[in-house]
């Protein structure tokens, strides 16, 4: 079994679909349309390997039917690159 990305969980709401198929071209692992073209869901955990699919799925979404929810991305690491001094 592959292991979800922690508390990176998928929802989709076919009332709100406008049946594009957006999201199953970007991560087809994840999602699927009905017979009216319509999206189903097929994972709502989202497997660490689909991160980046299941975040593009939401961003090329048009109708926004799709949403994830929980912490899509660690946050960057500290460089210190705000405490530099300013140039000359």
């Amino acid at each position: 079994m592959v292991n979800p990305a922690p508390g990176l969980r998928l929802a989709a709401d076919a009332d709100v679909c406008a049946g594009a198929g957006q999201c199953v071209r970007a991560a087809p692992e994840l999602f699927d349309q009905d017979d009216d073209g319509l999206v189903v869901l097929l994972a709502a955990d989202v497997p660490e390997g689909s991160r980046a699919r299941a975040l593009d799925a939401v961003d090329l979404c048009p109708s926004g039917a799709i949403a994830l929810r929980g912490h899509p991305a660690p946050p960057a690491p500290d460089t210190g690159a705000d405490r530099l001094p300013p140039g000359p």
